[in-house]
């Protein structure tokens, strides 16, 4: 009866850490997700709205309403989040960075490349 109550003990503790390792893993994935969505989020910003193109560079990129805008969603939708735009006006190459710290210390960043510019005539 012991053995067997110790067997099953340890399939129980074997099933609560499997339970907190998906947990963590869920996590991960879920501000990952957010993290796209928000640099895709500030490309189509930017789309629509060529003509400021310029005024998006830089981290703070507190000349532009939009852009600060999407600083504070990033910053309160991600744990430790902030976000970073670089912008070539003239060939319209730009770079979204978002990082981010996780509650265990690890720190993860996300960087996507596109280009915004207007179609040749």
């Amino acid at each position: 009866m012991l053995v067997a109550l110790l067997i099953f003990m340890l399939g129980v503790l074997g099933l609560v850490g499997l339970q907190a390792s998906m947990t963590r893993a869920q996590t991960d994935s879920k501000v990952r997700a957010d993290a796209t969505y928000l640099a895709s989020e500030l490309n189509g910003r930017m789309w629509s709205d060529l003509t400021n193109l310029a005024s998006y560079d830089g981290t703070g990129c507190a000349s532009q309403a939009r852009c600060s805008e999407w600083q504070r969603k990033v910053s309160s939708s991600l744990p430790g989040g902030t976000g970073a735009v670089t912008v070539n006006a003239s060939s319209g190459d730009v770079a979204v960075t978002i990082s981010w710290t996780m509650p265990n210390g690890e720190t993860h960043q996300y960087v996507t490349h596109t280009t915004v510019s207007k179609a040749a005539n």
